[in-house]
Order: structure tokens, then C-alpha cells, then sequence
């Protein structure tokens, strides 16, 4: 697809796309940038590149394709210092999951003799760094691009690339993405950190018992609220509107919900159950989790 890739952000997604970039075949070499000395000798000891550096512009001139694993917050300030030393014809992309926002910070660095196709893969996990990627992370899951022309040849090129690491892709407008991931992953994400939050601060109540005692249903939530609050923390800022109105949305719901409990109308309850009852088995019909016991994940 493309001769050379350089990564910008060793974490788990950037390190996840030189593995899977490598098991598949994507590129002939494969360059990570990470400004933390820690996080590149990491790498180095993984093996998982041909060359790792701690400055992104001693690398940017000799990639194809360069693509931005850093949180959202900051795509605008490393964009800015890259662009300059990318050769022409190279293509650029991010992996944030805030589209708008990025667009917006990336845009008035562009130039004319490179191509900009922001993406955003939807897969990750609740873990870190260069040691928890892997090879599969993006199979069979959906890579949206938000390109200014879907039809252009470096749209199509990138969506070949995310094809070849497993993933099936995606075309749409970076406002309609960015509805659409507030209420599929932001705003749940939102919901788990406050809901674990509040649990913490009734710990002094309970002695201990809300961890000990812990539900799977509670524990699906602190899987979540264990995500990077780095990166989380930018994806609320830089997504503020898509977010609040699903919030303002959720809310609305919550509290039709809450005076169904208060004056014990079944009703409306049963009726709500069920809708999203019918929501989960067309995820699993979809392919998107696992119908077995704790979603098919690993249970120690």
C-alpha cells in the first residue's frame, strides 16, 4: 500500500498498527516517533519497528504515510511541526476519535502537495502503551474515514491500508461521525467515569463493599472508566457539542425513567427494557461482541 509508515504515537494504537502493518503486509518499513525516550526504548525492545526516534521531523520526510496516534488535544501542535519536512505526495491521517475537532486543529498546517484523510479505527482496549497492542486489534472492526472527497485516490489508497490490518471501512462527513461516536463511545464513557466515580466517593459509606462486592455490571463500567484519561479528557473538550446534546438526551430519558421508578409505573419501564434488549442482540447479530457469559471476555 504504501512503501513507508511512520507512526506518531507509540501507545497502544500506534504500536498496534506497526504490528498489524507488519503481519499483513501494509508497508515494506515501518517508522515510530514517540517523545518519550521511555515509551521508544519500549519499542525498540519489541522489535515492533525498523526505526524509532524521540523527534518526529528527522523521520516525516522519508513516509508515504504518516499517521498521528497522539491524544486529540494534541493533533494541532504535532501536525504543526511535521508537516513542514513531509515530502511531497505523502498522505496524511490521524486515529483520533474526534473528527471535527482534529480537522479543525490540522487544517491550517496543510499543504498543498500532500494529502490530509483523517480516520479514526474503533477498536482499543482499556490498556496503554507500546507492550499492550497487538497484531488484531483492528480485524473485522470498522476504520471511519472523513475525508473531504471519499472518492479521492488518497481516500481510496488509506481505505486499502485499514482493509489490509483487517478492518472494514467506512466513509462519512466528520459531523456525522462525531454525533454518531458521542453516543456510541463518548458519552458511555462519560457515564462509566461518573458512575465509578460516585461509587468512590461511597466507599466511606459502604466500608469497602461496592468492590467487594462488585456486580458485572459494575465491573464492565470500571473497564471503561480504566480508559486513558488523557486522551478521554481531550475527546470531551474537543467534541463539547456532539456530547452535550447527547447528554442533555440521556438526561431528559434518565429522568422519564426515574419518575416511572417513583411512582412505580411498570409500564414505560418494561417497554424501555425491552428496546434495548432488542439493541443488544442486534449488536451480536452484527458481529460487533459476543453473546457468551461476560461478553466473551477472559475471566480470571
Amino acid at each position: 500500500m504504501f512503501d513507508t509508515l511512520l507512526i506518531v504515537g507509540g501507545g497502544l494504537i500506534g504500536s498496534s498498527i506497526a504490528r498489524a502493518a507488519k503481519a499483513n503486509g501494509a508497508c515494506k518499513s515501518v517508522l515510530i516517533a514517540d517523545g518519550s525516550d521511555v515509551v521508544c526504548a519500549k519499542i525498540t525492545e519489541l522489535g515492533i519497528a525498523d526505526t524509532v526516534r524521540v523527534d518526529a521531523t528527522k523521520l516525516a520526510g522519508e513516509a508515504d504515510l504518516v499517521i498521528l496516534c497522539v491524544p486529540p488535544g494534541q493533533m494541532g501542535p504535532v501536525a504543526a511541526a511535521i508537516i513542514p519536512f513531509m515530502k511531497a505526495g505523502a498522505v496524511l491521517s490521524d486515529v483520533g476519535s474526534v473528527k471535527g475537532g482534529v480537522i479543525k486543529d490540522v487544517t491550517p498546517y496543510m499543504r498543498s502537495d500532500i494529502d490530509f484523510v483523517p480516520g479514526h479505527p474503533i477498536a482499543g482496549t482499556e490498556y496503554s502503551g507500546p507492550e499492550a497492542g497487538f497484531a488484531t486489534l483492528f480485524k473485522d472492526r470498522w476504520c471511519i474515514l472523513t475525508p473531504d472527497n471519499e472518492d479521492d485516490a488518497a481516500a481510496q489508497k488509506l481505505g486499502e491500508f485499514w482493509e489490509a490490518l483487517g478492518s472494514k471501512v467506512a466513509f462519512m462527513t466528520a459531523e456525522r461521525h462525531d454525533i454518531v461516536l458521542a453516543t456510541t463511545s463518548h458519552v458511555p464513557h462519560l457515564i462509566a467515569y461518573t458512575l465509578v466515580g460516585t461509587a468512590v466517593d461511597m466507599e466511606a459509606v459502604t466500608q469497602n463493599e461496592v468492590v467487594k462486592f462488585s456486580a458485572g455490571g459494575f465491573r464492565d463500567f470500571t473497564r471503561i472508566a480504566a480508559s486513558d484519561p488523557v486522551m478521554w479528557r481531550d475527546v470531551f473538550i474537543e467534541n463539547k457539542d456532539a456530547v452535550l446534546e447527547v447528554v442533555d438526551r440521556f438526561i431528559e430519558d434518565l429522568s422519564a425513567l426515574k419518575r416511572a421508578i417513583r411512582w412505580e409505573d411498570g409500564d414505560p419501564l418494561l417497554e424501555h427494557f425491552t428496546k434495548t434488549r432488542d439493541i443488544r442482540r442486534k449488536i451480536v447479530d452484527a458481529g460487533q461482541d459476543s453473546a457468551d457469559a461476560d461478553f466473551g471476555r477472559k475471566v480470571d
